[in-house]
């Protein structure tokens, strides 16, 4: 498993997250792939995914919020 080397975007709390109850993050791991922490909607939402995508059993839908995905935009590498 690889290493969590450093978050994406800003700080939940940098979002107006005070108390911790909506903490979407995205953070790099040590082997280049990104950790994603957000609402599980893998019920709500498998049956709507397009013919051509899919998951495996042990993949998860998450949603995160628009805000954390935006505030991230900039800390994302191009490659």
């Amino acid at each position: 498993m690889s290493q969590i080397i450093r978050r994406i975007g800003v700080p939940p709390s940098a979002r107006g997250s005070a108390g911790g109850g909506n903490c979407p993050d995205i953070f790099e791991l040590a082997d280049g792939n990104f950790a994603v922490i957000g609402t599980d909607q893998t019920d709500k939402l498998d049956g709507q995914l397009p013919p051509d995508a899919s998951r495996a059993s042990y993949e998860r839908i998450v949603v995160i919020t628009r805000d954390t995905l935006i505030k991230a935009k900039g800390d994302i590498p191009d490659l």
